[in-house]
């Protein structure tokens, strides 16, 4: 029987034309994703090859684990840059000829790049390629010879979903019921546990949540954030989401907390939206509400309780009062990783962006969860504008952290603790 590729391209290019431009290959190639992949890239036109490319992501998607990590062991070694040529293209740098540069540019990139940028073409191609890569980086724990194919579609993916692509948009209680749905499967930090919890975080007139579009995926959110508006720093997750609660009117909130920032896209970890929404939202939020003063997270330490128990650090019940805030604050600042960043990955994620480490709330998340991870501690870390380029400068050229007086004053106690 006849595939429905090959029936489609014949649709395209008329019956007489399909052994010419093809032969036999996408009749035996058909169920053959890693073959079909090189027929794609020898593929002339648009049409023919959006359609051959639909075919080899519908095939790639149907596989099961073990067969998707044999197709990633093929990406690997079949489609690597051929390195004989990249030598010669080099040494003919050296000549006079005008061609030489692009050679090089060409022989130089894997072959598995323009493959990828070929699948883009098929319907929902960007969305489907996000979906695999997603599976890429799970194959990557038990397999890390694959990791160089990552590095190829994160190079790839990081221009598709730059700062120039992405599209903010305001997300209500009025918002279609599908994209509600998806806000609440997606939410990462605090659990949504019905939509009666999601109305109160959408409707009052002091909650906000923003999130970021791409075009090709315009249904679906790459991350959101969710902002209360309070007067004041907000010291406590529970007071913020407990109901039943007062709202404040808008026009006499001076601070804006942003308690809760969800990556919603597995296939685009390590392509980051995040300090981009932040700064995006503040900057909307001020122009609309001049009101406000302050920008800053309430934020949580996922790391903590087991840097303490690694330290031998634990504080016994009755000292946590006392001895925790310094802790928390020497966490923060000095428990590095290999890198000499910061270990705590929410503190890297915003001091890395030019926040200032601001204040330490004990009992901040009373829940199970957050006293699991930080024995309830919850931190406040400042986005002021008109420093946030300059600390995010410091911070990626000497690993230097902006920290508010009062948390360096919690530090000194601290070191004396941990001598």
């Amino acid at each position: 029987m006849e595939s429905t590729l090959a029936g489609f391209l014949k649709t395209l290019v008329g019956p007489a034309l399909m052994p010419r431009l093809w032969g036999d290959t996408l009749q035996t190639d058909q169920n053959d994703p890693v073959r079909l992949a090189h027929t794609l890239l020898g593929a002339k036109g648009e049409v023919s090859g959006a359609a051959i490319a639909d075919r080899v992501l519908h095939l790639v998607e149907a596989l099961d684990d073990t067969g998707i990590a044999l197709f990633f062991a093929d990406l690997r070694d079949g489609f690597e840059i051929d390195r004989d040529a990249v030598l010669d293209a080099a040494q003919r740098l050296r000549s006079d000829d005008p061609g030489a540069l692009d050679r090089f540019q060409r022989v130089s990139e894997p072959p598995r790049q323009e493959l990828f940028r070929r699948l883009n073409a098929a319907p929902n191609g960007t969305a489907r390629l996000v979906r695999i890569r997603a599976r890429l980086l799970r194959a990557l724990r038990s397999d890390p010879t694959l990791a160089i194919i990552d590095a190829d579609m994160r190079h790839l993916l990081r221009s598709w979903f730059n700062r120039g692509f992405l599209v903010p948009r305001r997300i209500g209680w009025d918002s279609p019921a599908s994209l509600l749905e998806k806000i609440i499967a997606y939410e990462a930090v605090h659990a949504i546990d019905s939509w009666d919890d999601l109305r109160r975080r959408l409707q009052p007139p002091d909650r906000r949540c923003y999130a970021f579009f791409h075009p090709a995926m315009p249904d679906d959110p790459l991350i959101f954030v969710e902002v209360a508006l309070t007067r004041g720093l907000a010291a406590s997750i529970q007071t913020l989401l407990d109901w039943p609660r007062t709202p404040l009117p808008e026009t006499e909130a001076d601070t804006a907390n942003f308690y809760s920032i969800s990556n919603c896209q597995d296939g685009l970890a390590g392509i980051s939206f995040g300090a981009l929404l932040i700064k995006q939202v503040a900057a909307d939020l001020q122009r609309d509400l001049p009101n406000l003063r302050t920008f800053t997270t309430l934020s949580p330490i996922p790391g903590l309780v087991r840097w303490l128990q690694e330290t031998g650090s634990l504080p016994e019940a009755q000292d946590e009062a006392a001895a925790l805030p310094a802790l928390v604050a020497a966490y923060l600042v000095e428990a590095k990783d290999p890198q000499g960043r910061p270990v705590d990955p929410v503190a890297r994620f915003h001091l890395g962006n030019g926040a200032e480490l601001h204040r330490i709330n004990l009992n901040g998340d009373t829940s199970a969860t957050g006293r699991a991870r930080s024995l309830g501690a919850m931190v406040n870390y400042r986005y002021e504008l008109d420093h946030v380029e300059s600390r995010h400068e410091a911070f990626a050229a000497t690993g230097d952290i902006a920290v508010a007086r009062p948390v360096r004053a919690l530090l000194a106690r601290a070191r004396q603790r941990l001598k």
